[in-house]
């Protein structure tokens, strides 16, 4: 093997009810990506236990994860779909990763901050090593790339930087196994074993932001449920939802420039595009000068057309889930071959008896 070999990556956490921005920004990226990728896509559950380590029902909300990717469109017969905790390697990657990372490069990772807050001394361990189970749920599978929205980048830079360390730690070792392919970062030459993955960013991702406040990012995490719209919400909800929307009292700028400072306009504007595959310009092209009470309707139309299909499959698949079980065991079998090939190259360059 001379190059590696092309191999999309990704995972969604099972927490909370997937949203209107967990779709336009991930899931519809997914289903495009595999008309052309090979793809493996993970409900990260181990992950999950990161934000919340007691969970009520766990196995509805993996189970729900994934009748969203099928409800979507993902093929897991020509693709894999799978949930992490069955694929152990995951786990044995991060801690040989937690081993290579180093404790400055995890202090810069500005999520944890964030997440962790003021009182960082009582947060899990899990929480502060996320990112080192992260570079190893996609390079288990050498995976080259990963689609990305703003949050993770740091990330996934810091996968990169694992990436390359294990390749120089491990060179001499690397080399006679026959298993490396010459690789240049910058204008180093190395002999790699794990790639260099790169983000895939396909235009500019829409960014949703929250219903009640155009300055927030829609959230699973919102208490208020009219802040976001759920992918499991039905025509009703979805109408209510954006009829409640918050706005402003002008009527729609005729260009983009006549967002700015308008958060709730151009969240609504935005969506709108997104859902219809339009830009900014060409929706306001249409609805500039008038009012949100004749935006609005055209929004739900639209919204409930988009969404209603993908929301009726995940209702019948919910009511199946020997079916869902099915996909995710099948897609662990064939995930876990992948991911013990990588690991027995692992456990040989260290090292290890085995």
């Amino acid at each position: 093997m001379t190059e590696f070999k092309p191999l999309v990556f990704s995972g969604v956490q099972p927490t909370g009810n997937l949203h209107l921005g967990n779709y336009l920004g991930a899931i519809r990226k997914f289903v495009a990506l595999q008309e052309n990728n090979d793809c493996i896509y993970c409900v990260v559950d181990l992950h999950a236990l990161t934000a919340q380590l007691v969970h009520e029902d766990m196995a509805t909300q993996i189970r729900s994860i994934t009748a969203a990717f099928l409800a979507a469109g993902i093929d897991p017969k020509k693709h894999i779909v799978f949930n992490q905790s069955q694929v152990p390697q995951h786990a044995e990657l991060a801690w040989i990763f937690n081993c290579v990372a180093r404790i400055g490069w995890m202090n810069r990772m500005t999520q944890f901050k964030d997440k962790a807050g003021k009182d960082r001394e009582q947060a899990s361990l899990g929480l502060y090593a996320y990112p080192s189970l992260m570079a190893a749920d996609i390079l288990v599978y050498r995976a080259t790339h990963v689609p990305v929205g703003e949050d993770q980048k740091q990330h996934l830079e810091l996968a990169r930087d694992i990436a390359m360390k294990f390749n120089l730690d491990f060179h001499d070792k690397i080399k006679p196994t026959g298993l490396g392919i010459d690789i240049k970062v910058g204008e180093e030459p190395v002999h790699a074993y794990f790639p260099m993955v790169e983000p895939l960013i396909d235009g500019p991702a829409p960014r949703v932001m929250s219903l009640k406040d155009g300055t927030k990012k829609m959230s699973k995490s919102d208490p208020s449920d009219l802040s976001r719209i759920n992918l499991m919400d039905d025509q009703d909800a979805i109408s209510k939802k954006i009829r409640k929307a918050k706005t402003d009292p002008d009527a729609l700028p005729s260009e983009t420039e006549g967002l700015k400072g308008r958060p709730e306009a151009d969240n609504l504007v935005g969506i709108f595009a997104a859902l219809a595959d339009k830009s900014k310009a060409d929706v306001l092209s249409e609805f500039g000068g008038q009012q949100f009470s004749v935006f609005k309707p055209a929004l739900i139309d639209l919204a409930v057309a988009a969404l209603g299909p993908i929301n009726a499959e995940m209702r019948r698949l919910m009511e199946d889930p020997g079916h869902i079980d099915a996909v995710l065991r099948d897609g662990g079998e064939r995930a876990r071959t992948r991911a013990e090939k990588t690991m027995n190259e692992v456990r040989d360059i260290i090292g290890f008896v085995r």
